[in-house]
C-alpha cells in the first residue's frame, strides 16, 4: 500500500518475545503516529497525547486544561449527540461542540473532583511542595481547578469561560500530538484508517511549551517544612532539584543511585533505621514531569521513635551519600543492574492493549523512533562521571526536607491556599546538617553484596501432558496440590500459591488482629533477605485472608525454590521479636485509626461488608483488641492458631509435574515436620468458610450513619441489590444487565443530575453471592436523597429494558461474549482466574465456555423476565440494602432521616450484629457435589 502520509521503516528496539509488528507514520498535518499490528489481540486501542497541559493554564484560570479534558468527552460539531463519543473519538480533536449546558455541568464535576481531594494527604502535600517554589514558574500553579477558579472568579472579571475554553483549545495543534493505534488488522489497514480519521486535525504549528527554568531558586532550598496531615502517621521526605536524567537515559545515573539509596538489604540506610525501630519503609528515586527540571527524593514512614530521631535519620542519609562519594562508582553494580534490566525487558509480560498504548505514547515525545518501545528501560553506557554529577547535586546545600506529623498541631504558622494545609518553614543550613551527621549513631553502612537471585537459566521445560485445566497432583491429610503447566506463554516463569487455612484466624477481633500482626511480622523479618529477589524479578507477598493467610510467589523459576525455602523456614521457625512487634503494632494502630479519614464511599463499602459477612469485625473492636495485644500474648496465641492448619497449594508455569510434587513435599515437610514447629494438621470437621447473610425479598433495609470525619464535605450512598448465588444462568443475565445499565446510570446520575463526581453501577460478589451495586459520593445532596434518585433511575430504566430492541439486545449479548472470550494475556491473568475458582471452591474451570454457550442461547424474553423478577423496583425477589454515610454538611438531614417513620417494606438497621443474627445464611460454595471438601 502506498502511504498517503510520510512513513519510513524504523528498526525498533523490541523485546525478544515481542511478535507484534510496528510502523511509524507522519501524516501531512505533522501528526506522528505509531501503528501496532497484533493478530492475536482481542481488543483494539488508541491513545493520543497532546503536549498541552496545566502549565499552559492562563493566569487566573487555574484548572482550565483539566476542564478542557473533561469537555472533550462531549459532543462534536460533526456528531452532536452526547455519549456517542466512544464512536467518534477523533472529533475530540477536530470540532468539539462544548455546549453551554455541558460547560456548567463539567465545572461542577471538576469542583466535585477537587472536593474529593481536599482531605487527601497525597494531594495536599504535593500542592505544598509546589506552593514552596518560584511563583513565576508554572510548577507553582494549582492545576486541578474548582468552582472558584472556573466559575466565580472568571465571572467577577467579566470573562466568558466557554470563550476562554475555545481560545485555549486553539493550542491543540497536530504537530504537538502523538498517537498510538493498536489493532489486529495489518499495518497497511491500520494506516489507511488513521489517515482517513486523523488527517483533518489542524496543524497550526504551535511551539511545544518549555519551562523557563528550574522551579526552585536558592530561597526554596535548605528548608525544613513541618506540615500537618489529615491522617495518622509521620512521614519524612528529602528532596533535591537535579538535572533530569532523561537527558542521560542511556547512562541511567538516577537508576544506579536509587538502587543503592533505596536498597533494603543489610548495610542499607533503611535496614539500619528499621532495626533501630525508627522507620517502616523507605523509597528513593527521581520524579519529574519535564525534560527541563527534575527532583530526586528519599521518603519514608516514621515511627514515633523515628519522629524523635528525625535529625539522626537525616544524618544517616547524608552519611550514606558521602559513603557513595568516597567509595566511588562500582562497575559491577552497574553491570548487575544492566543484566536485571535486560532480563526484565526481554521477558516482559504482555499487557492489555489500552495499558500498552498509554505507556508507549509518552515515549514518542521523549525518545527517537527506534527507542519508542524501550524508552529509558535499558541504560547500558557506563559513565561514572555522570553518576557522580547527580550525586554531587544531592548535597546539604540543595536539600528540602518535608516532615509530616500530627504532633505539629498548634505549632504551624502558615496555610497553603488551595488545600489549607497548615505548615511552618525553618532554614536548615549545611552546618546544621553537618551536626546531625556527626551525632548520628555509628552503625555500619555498606554497599550491598552481589545479588544471588539474578536468573541465569531461562530454559523452557518440556510439557509431556497437555493439561487444559488445573488438576490435583498430590493430596495428603496436610495439604493438596493443584498443578497446571504453562501451555500458552512460553515464558520461564512460575506462580506458586500456598494458602494456609487456619480456622482460628478470624473467629474474634482478638484473633483477627493477632493473625494480622503475625503476617506483618513475617513480611518484616523477610524483608532484608528477600529484597534482592524482588529486584531480580522474583516477587512474593504474604497477606491475611478470610480464613488464614496466604503466601504467593511469582517470577523466574530459576531461583524460585531458593526464595521459597527461605520463606518457609521463616514461617516454620517464627518467633515474636518484641522490638519489631512494638513498631508494627504502633503502625497498625494508626492504620486502623485512619479508617476514620477514608473517603465516605470507602466507609460505606466497608459497612456493606460488615452487614453481609458472618465473620467480620468493626474497626473499633479491632482497635480495642489491638490496644490490649502485647508481644507475649501474641506468642501464646500463635501455637493455638497454627495447631489447626491445612495447606491448599497451586503451582502453574514453567515447571514439570515431578518438580511441582517435590515443591509440595518440601512445603509440607518444612511447615509440619521442622523441629519445634507450631503447625499441626486439621481435621475435616474444622474446615470453616466465610458465609454471607441472605436479605429478604421485597424488603429494603437501610443503615444510616454519620461519617467518621465530619470535616469531609462528601456524603455517600451504596444501594446494594442482592440477586443470586453463583450460577451460570443467573450470572450471564446479571452481567448483561450491568453492561446495558452502567453507562446510562452514570449519564443520568452523574452527568444529567450532577449528583457527584464518583458515581457507578457495577457488579459485586461476596464469597460467590452476586449483586448489583450503585454508588454515589456527593457534596451537593444528602444520602437519603441520593438513594431516592437511584430508585428513580431504576423506575425510569424499566421501560428501557422492556422496550429493548432485538438489535440492541443481540449487540449487547455479543459484546458480553466478546469480553468473556478475551484471551489471557500473561501467566498471572490465567493463574489468578484458575486460583479464583479453587479458592472459592466452585471449580468451574470451564466457566467461560459454559457461560458463553448459555449466552448464545439466551432469549430476550428470559432476560426481561430475570429483570422483572430480581432487579426492577417492585420485583418480587428484589432484596435491597442501602448504606448511607452522612457528612457534616448533611447533619440536619441525618437527624431528620433518623426521626422519620419507616415506610412500608423497609427496615432500619440500628444493630448490625442483631440484624445479622436474625438472617439466614447462604450455603458455602466450598461444599457439595463437585466442590472442594476436606475429606
Amino acid at each position: 500500500m502506498a502511504a498517503a502520509a510520510g512513513s519510513r521503516d524504523v528498526e525498533f528496539i523490541r523485546a525478544r518475545s515481542d511478535k507484534r509488528q510496528y510502523r511509524r507514520v507522519v501524516l501531512p498535518n505533522a501528526l506522528e503516529i505509531l501503528l501496532i499490528s497484533d493478530p492475536d489481540t482481542d481488543k483494539a486501542a488508541a491513545c493520543m497525547e497532546v503536549e498541552v497541559g496545566s502549565f499552559s493554564d492562563p493566569e487566573g484560570l487555574e484548572g482550565l486544561a483539566h476542564f478542557l479534558e473533561h469537555m472533550l468527552f462531549y459532543a462534536s460539531e460533526k456528531y452532536p449527540g452526547e455519549h456517542e463519543y466512544t464512536k467518534y473519538i477523533t472529533e475530540f480533536f477536530i470540532r468539539p461542540l462544548m455546549s453551554q449546558d455541558a460547560v456548567l455541568r463539567e465545572i461542577k464535576a471538576v469542583d466535585s473532583e477537587h472536593k474529593k481531594n481536599l482531605l487527601s494527604d497525597g494531594w495536599r502535600m504535593y500542592q505544598l511542595q509546589k506552593h514552596l517554589a518560584s511563583k513565576d514558574h508554572p510548577y507553582h500553579k494549582f492545576s486541578t481547578g474548582s468552582w472558584e477558579t472556573l466559575e466565580t472568579k472568571p465571572k467577577e472579571r467579566g470573562l466568558d469561560i466557554r470563550h476562554e475554553l475555545l481560545k485555549f483549545y486553539e493550542n491543540y495543534s497536530a504537530n504537538l500530538m502523538h498517537l498510538v493505534v493498536y489493532g489486529k488488522e495489518s499495518l497497511d489497514c491500520i494506516q489507511g484508517l488513521v489517515d482517513r480519521l486523523f488527517s483533518d486535525i489542524k496543524n497550526t504549528d504551535r511551539i511545544s511549551f518549555k519551562c523557563p527554568s528550574h522551579p526552585l531558586s536558592e530561597e526554596h532550598l535548605q528548608l525544613l517544612v513541618k506540615a500537618l496531615p489529615i491522617e495518622e502517621g509521620d512521614y519524612l521526605r528529602l528532596i533535591w532539584p537535579i538535572i533530569p536524567s532523561i537527558q542521560f537515559y542511556k547512562e541511567g545515573p538516577c537508576h544506579y543511585l536509587s538502587h543503592l539509596i533505596g536498597h533494603e538489604g543489610e548495610g542499607s540506610i533503611f535496614h539500619i533505621i528499621k532495626e533501630l525501630g525508627w522507620a517502616m519503609n523507605l523509597m528513593a528515586g527521581e520524579s519529574t514531569n519535564s525534560t527541563e527540571y527534575s527532583f530526586f527524593s528519599v521518603s519514608m514512614r516514621l515511627t514515633d521513635a523515628g519522629h524523635e530521631h528525625m535529625e539522626d535519620i537525616v544524618g544517616w542519609i547524608f552519611k550514606y551519600l558521602f559513603l557513595l562519594k568516597e567509595d566511588g562508582v562500582h562497575e559491577w553494580i552497574f553491570n548487575e543492574l544492566v543484566a536485571i534490566n535486560e532480563t526484565e525487558f526481554h521477558y516482559q509480560d504482555k499487557i492489555d492493549p489500552i495499558s500498552y498504548v498509554t505507556g508507549t505514547v509518552s515515549s514518542m515525545r521523549l525518545f527517537p523512533p527506534e527507542e519508542w518501545l524501550v524508552g529509558s528501560a535499558l541504560p547500558s553506557k557506563y559513565v561514572p562521571q555522570r553518576i557522580m554529577m547527580i550525586l554531587d547535586q544531592l548535597s546539604p546545600e540543595r536539600v528540602r526536607i518535608f516532615w509530616e506529623s500530627k504532633k505539629f498541631e498548634g505549632c504551624t504558622t502558615s496555610a497553603e491556599p488551595w488545600y489549607n494545609t497548615s505548615y511552618s518553614v525553618e532554614n536548615v543550613t549545611p552546618s546544621v546538617i553537618q551536626q546531625w551527621i556527626q551525632k548520628a549513631p555509628t552503625e555500619k553502612l555498606h554497599l550491598p553484596e552481589p545479588n544471588m537471585f539474578i536468573p541465569k537459566d531461562f530454559a523452557l521445560k518440556e510439557v509431556t501432558e497437555k493439561v487444559t485445566f488445573p488438576k490435583v497432583l498430590r493430596k495428603t491429610p496436610l495439604s493438596r496440590l493443584w498443578y497446571k503447566p504453562d501451555l500458552l506463554f512460553s515464558t520461564p516463569k512460575v506462580h506458586i500459591i500456598i494458602d494456609f487455612h487456619c480456622p482460628l484466624s478470624s473467629h474474634s477481633p482478638e484473633a483477627y488482629v493477632s493473625t494480622d500482626l503475625f503476617v506483618d511480622l513475617l513480611v518484616d523479618y523477610l524483608n532484608a533477605y528477600a529484597y534482592d529477589a524482588q529486584i531480580a524479578g522474583l516477587y512474593y507477598s504474604i497477606y491475611l485472608t478470610s480464613d488464614g493467610f496466604q503466601v504467593s510467589l511469582g517470577g523466574y523459576n530459576d531461583k524460585m525454590r531458593v526464595l521459597l525455602n527461605a520463606i518457609l523456614k521463616q514461617i516454620a521457625n517464627f518467633e515474636v521479636k518484641p522490638n519489631r512487634f512494638s513498631a508494627l503494632k504502633e503502625t497498625t494502630v494508626k492504620d486502623y485509626q485512619n479508617f476514620n479519614f477514608r473517603q465516605p464511599h470507602s466507609q460505606a463499602s466497608f459497612y456493606v461488608s460488615l452487614i453481609l459477612e458472618d465473620k467480620k469485625w468493626p474497626v473499633a473492636e479491632k482497635l480495642e483488641a489491638l490496644a490490649k495485644l502485647e508481644s507475649d500474648s501474641l506468642a501464646k496465641f500463635l501455637p493455638n492458631l497454627l495447631s489447626k492448619t491445612f495447606l491448599e497449594c497451586y503451582i502453574q508455569g514453567n515447571i514439570e509435574p515431578s518438580e511441582a510434587k517435590s515443591i509440595a513435599q518440601e512445603i509440607e515437610d518444612t511447615i509440619f515436620n521442622t523441629p519445634n514447629t507450631m503447625f499441626k494438621s486439621m481435621s475435616p470437621s474444622q474446615y470453616l468458610t466465610k458465609r454471607v447473610i441472605m436479605l429478604e425479598n421485597e424488603l429494603k433495609c437501610h443503615y444510616q450513619i454519620e461519617g467518621l470525619n465530619q470535616k469531609n464535605e462528601n456524603s455517600s450512598v451504596i444501594q446494594y441489590i442482592q440477586v443470586h448465588q453463583d450460577d451460570a444462568s443467573s450470572n450471564i443475565k446479571l452481567q448483561l444487565f450491568s453492561l446495558i445499565a452502567s453507562q446510562p446510570a452514570f449519564n443520568q446520575l452523574r452527568t444529567v443530575e450532577q449528583l457527584g463526581y464518583i458515581t457507578s453501577l457495577s457488579l459485586r460478589s461476596d464469597y460467590g453471592v452476586w449483586a448489583l451495586q450503585v454508588l454515589i459520593q456527593s457534596t451537593v445532596k444528602d444520602p437519603s436523597y441520593l438513594d431516592a434518585r437511584i430508585d428513580e433511575f431504576f423506575k425510569m430504566f424499566e421501560s428501557k429494558i422492556h422496550e429493548l430492541s432485538d438489535k440492541d439486545f443481540k449487540r449487547n449479548v455479543k459484546s458480553l461474549i466478546d469480553s468473556k472470550l478475551e484471551k489471557f494475556k500473561n501467566l498471572w491473568e490465567e493463574s489468578h482466574f484458575y486460583w479464583g475458582e479453587i479458592d472459592a471452591g466452585i471449580l468451574k474451570f470451564d466457566r467461560v465456555e459454559s457461560e458463553v454457550a448459555l449466552l448464545r442461547e439466551l432469549k430476550k424474553e428470559e432476560f426481561i423476565a430475570f429483570f422483572d423478577q430480581y432487579i426492577k423496583l417492585d420485583a418480587p425477589q428484589r432484596r435491597t440494602l442501602s448504606v448511607q454515610v452522612f457528612s457534616g454538611n448533611h447533619s440536619a438531614e441525618f437527624k431528620k432521616a433518623a426521626a422519620e417513620a419507616d415506610p412500608p417494606k423497609t427496615y432500619r438497621i440500628t444493630d448490625i450484629f442483631g440484624f445479622k443474627r436474625s438472617r439466614p445464611l447462604y450455603s458455602s460454595l466450598k461444599g457439595g457435589p463437585g466442590r472442594i471438601t476436606m475429606d
